[in-house]
């Protein structure tokens, strides 16, 4: 069994009852409905983290910037 971290966490009496009931129809438990619920919502909230290589390397040009569009013309397109 993997490791947990215990915590308690206060629930409304609905919101618990529905809670169990819907973990009873799914044949789990309500703790792992928790821990799941808990996990999509840490996703999708959390700050977004930079790739550590993004900024590390130069390309030794200058005017990438100035010439965006002309290096991504055709960028998409079927050769």
């Amino acid at each position: 069994m993997s490791e947990h971290e215990k915590t308690t966490v206060y629930l409304d009496p609905c919101d618990y009852r529905r809670l169990k009931s819907l973990a009873r129809n799914r044949g789990t438990k309500a703790a792992e409905m928790i821990r799941e619920a808990v996990a999509e919502y840490v996703v999708r909230h959390a700050p977004r983290t930079k790739a550590k290589s993004l900024g590390r390397f130069s390309s030794g040009r200058t005017d990438i910037g100035e010439r965006a569009e002309d290096l991504l013309e055709g960028m998409g397109r079927d050769r």
